[in-house]
């Protein structure tokens, strides 16, 4: 039964969360000084994350349930009954956002609590209207960063913004290869995933190039501002071009086995931008 609400909260999304939030702190407050306040900062975040994964598969279990991919899941199963899972996403997602605004700061609770808004009540429900959910969902995934910036420095400064930014664009060529991916699952469930909508691709294919090119410039801004140092501006560098050339390279061949390399860079360059961080300040 554990297990089966720990799928809910989608764990793997929940750990790549705390990994932008951390980003986001470390550098709202130049280094982690007040470890407890920290750990407060991610302990809400996750369990306001986990609360809307819970609350995205209720909305979607009837599409998760046609899908070879999700068809696995607790509630499609019949695991979990969906009050529960409803009930469950919404004790998490305010506990998360309570915890937030009583120990961390109100910006940040509000912060979280309008990403878990526009994730659940936005984003879901459009998946089924139009292609853009690729990019409203972006929003929301990337508030993350911006609320550590602001649980550690208590302000919307220019440094939050920036993270914001880069977790907007990174976003798209990583959704859009999990798209290519699972284009028929996605056309099985109706949803309007760019690639169903456009089964040749041409427009998802410039939309991965093109974010992919935005964010090498944008990821360099922190060096520019004094955020950090020529380290991480060489290292970004870098792996901006890297995910750059694994977007270009699978746009070029439209095959799924370079789809499942270009989401594999992705995956990997978030983890290393953060070691970039911590290594510049070290």
């Amino acid at each position: 039964m554990f297990s089966n609400y720990l799928e809910l909260t989608k764990p793997r999304i929940t750990f790549m969360v705390l990994i932008t939030t951390s980003m986001g702190y470390f550098f709202g407050a130049r280094g982690i000084h007040l470890w407890t306040h920290f750990v407060l900062t991610l302990a809400g975040i996750a369990l306001a994350s986990s609360g809307s994964s819970a609350l995205n598969q209720y909305l979607e279990r009837d599409a998760d349930a046609k899908m070879e991919r999700t068809k696995r899941r607790a509630l499609p199963q019949g695991l979990i009954s969906p009050s529960h899972a409803l009930a469950f996403g919404i004790i998490l997602t305010l506990a998360g956002v309570f915890l937030l605004a009583w120990k961390v700061n109100l910006l940040t609770g509000f912060l979280v609590l309008l990403a878990a808004f526009l994730y659940v009540l936005v984003y879901t429900p459009m998946k089924k209207l139009s292609w853009l959910n690729t990019s409203i969902g972006a929003i929301p995934g990337a508030i993350p960063p911006l609320a550590g910036w602001t649980a550690a420095s208590g302000d919307l400064g220019a440094g939050g913004w920036i993270l914001f930014w880069i977790l907007f664009l990174w976003q798209h060529p990583h959704f859009f290869a999990i798209a290519w991916m699972y284009r028929t699952d996605y056309e099985h469930a109706g949803f309007k995933m760019l690639p169903v909508v456009e089964p040749d691709g041409r427009r998802m294919f410039r939309q991965i190039i093109w974010h992919s090119l935005v964010l090498i410039p944008v990821s360099l801004l922190p060096a520019f501002i004094g955020m950090s140092g020529k380290l991480y501006a060489y290292g970004a560098l870098a792996l901006g071009l890297g995910f750059l050339a694994a977007g270009v390279y699978f746009s070029y061949s439209k095959k799924e086995q370079d789809a499942r390399k270009l989401l594999r860079a992705s995956i990997i360059y978030l983890p290393l931008l953060f070691l970039l961080i911590l290594a510049d300040a070290v």
